[in-house]
């Protein structure tokens, strides 16, 4: 099998004010993940969370697909023992949850295909907007694989015990319209119109939501799942304490006292 090369186009970067889009670009595979794919993605979700200019990140599929999953020859390569240590085939060091890590929100649009690799990689985004007839599935079952890359943690959190084992157990096929039924994504929305519903949400937060404030409150979400009641209300206590003593909460203020929109600095 050929190693794969290092390409920029796996994954497109574009800027639309303070969101940037990122879209996964191998349509003719159904975004299907590889390597090279997974390590493009995560530097620009590095480049963007390091760049002031950007406040939110909305990431979606080219073509039909948003990822279907991981990329089958490179499947097949590594049920044989074939991957190469050359380049393209080199381990990153940041997991698969990377995009959780970042003090960004993130927003998945997804448009289609969504299995594997794939739904991981949807789940672990702060929010999640689907195409109702978008094809989702757990597949690891009928690929004679486990729950993958935290999936056993994530999907029982999100659509409960029962409900995520049967999705894992099966491998089944369900559309984006179910997706949003369990809990997996906030809104199911016309396959034309997702893009299009998630860059409305991801620009109303860059416009009036406080960069830190969102920064914060995604730290809070994803780590008081393993914390208790009152651990997090204490936490979230000290956290409010700090807010009050930050430029953004008097701009808040200032804002909402004048009937203006706020000027929140970037992070």
């Amino acid at each position: 099998m050929p190693m794969l090369s290092e390409n920029h186009d796996l994954v497109l970067s574009e800027s639309r004010g303070a969101v940037r889009i990122l879209t996964f670009n191998r349509p003719e595979r159904l975004n299907a993940w590889t390597p090279d794919l997974g390590r493009r993605y995560f530097d620009l979700l590095e480049e963007a969370d390091r760049d002031p200019s950007v406040r939110v990140v909305v990431v979606t599929g080219a073509g039909k697909g948003f990822c279907a999953g991981a990329d089958f020859q490179a499947l097949a390569a590594v049920g044989a023992g074939e991957v190469p240590d050359g380049p393209g085939f080199e381990l990153d060091p940041r997991p698969t949850t990377f995009p959780i890590t970042l003090r960004k929100p993130v927003l998945a649009a997804v448009n289609g295909a969504c299995a594997g690799l794939g739904m991981v990689y949807a789940l672990v985004c702060d929010l999640v907007f689907t195409a109702e007839d978008a094809k989702w599935t757990t597949a690891f079952s009928r690929r004679g694989l486990i729950a993958e890359y935290g999936l056993a943690w994530i999907l029982p959190k999100l659509a409960g015990q029962a409900r995520a084992m049967e999705l894992l157990l099966s491998g089944r096929t369900f559309p984006g319209s179910e997706a949003y039924a369990l809990g997996l994504a906030c809104r199911a929305v016309p396959g034309e119109r997702v893009l299009d519903e998630a860059l409305a949400y991801a620009e109303e937060l860059a416009t009036h939501s406080s960069p830190a404030s969102m920064a914060v409150i995604k730290r809070q979400v994803w780590d008081d799942w393993e914390r208790g009641l009152d651990e997090s209300r204490d936490r979230a206590v000290m956290l409010m304490r700090e807010s009050f003593g930050q430029p953004d909460f008097a701009e808040g203020v200032a804002s909402f006292l004048e009937r203006r929109a706020p000027g929140f600095r970037p992070l």
